[in-house]
């Protein structure tokens, strides 16, 4: 008697497909900046009504791993060592900075324009053996003055002064050492919301030993401070009174 032994293998096959990521074009965010910690900071490039908690402007988280130190067999680590004479922090990415906001300038501009320009013309009685040339019994003779003149004048002044405080976040150490900082406040008063913006770079050795650097050290600083709200919206101009007051109306 044979024994037919009969063995089933079930085998089973998995597919593992790729995710796809849809991105939304009509979105107003347009640069998508990966930082070692995972967090992606957004960049808008719209000029919307600005919001709170923008991501762009938000904190970046220091890294939880640790920077492995180089071993040189030295007990002098440049990375680690701390000047004697002279106050030179080390930042890292996430650490935070004060920066005392001192702005004011004054610009003034005035032009004036005049022109002038005078034209005259005459024709004198056209002279024919006989007398003069005549038409229905009127000497031919023409005279031509024209006159043209214009006047402009152009002024504008402008001044602001801005004093405040803020902190803000190291986004990046730069190759040579220089820190890439940003950051914002918000102020809530009354029906409005007030802000302050600002991004920047700034040298280690000008931030002083209270953590705070003056705003003018801010190399390539972008800042803004405006409002939102009932009083920033009652400065705004209509769209019918820009459209009277613009460049495109004929008057």
């Amino acid at each position: 008697m044979t024994a037919i032994l009969s063995v089933a293998i079930l085998s089973g096959c998995a597919n593992f497909g790729q995710q796809e990521v849809t991105v939304d074009e009509s979105s107003e965010t347009t640069e998508i900046i990966p930082e070692e910690t995972g967090r992606q900071i957004t960049q808008r490039d719209s000029d919307d009504t600005p919001v709170a908690n923008d991501p762009y402007y938000a904190p970046v988280e220091p890294s939880k791993a640790a920077v492995p130190v180089q071993i040189t067999g030295s007990l002098f680590n440049d990375s680690t060592s701390t000047d004697l004479y002279s106050y030179a922090p080390k930042f890292q990415v996430g650490d935070i900075i004060n920066v005392v906001l001192e702005e004011e300038s004054v610009a003034t501009k005035s032009a004036s324009t005049n022109l002038s320009n005078d034209n005259t013309y005459n024709l004198d009685p056209i002279k024919i053996p006989g007398g003069n040339l005549t038409v229905n019994d009127k000497e031919v003779e023409l005279g031509v003055s024209q006159d043209q003149t214009f006047g402009g004048e152009s002024g504008s002044s402008q001044s602001h002064s801005l004093s405040a405080k803020m902190t803000v976040s190291v986004i990046e150490v730069l190759n040579n050492g220089n820190l890439l900082v940003r950051g914002e406040k918000w102020l809530l008063i009354n029906n409005g919301k007030e802000y302050i913006r600002l991004t920047g770079i700034i040298r280690p050795r000008d931030v002083t030993e209270d953590n705070s650097v003056d705003s003018y050290q801010v190399a390539d600083s972008r800042i803004e401070f405006s409002a939102t709200g009932e009083h920033a919206e009652m400065q705004t101009r209509g769209w019918l009174s820009s459209l009277f007051s613009g460049s495109l109306w004929p008057i």
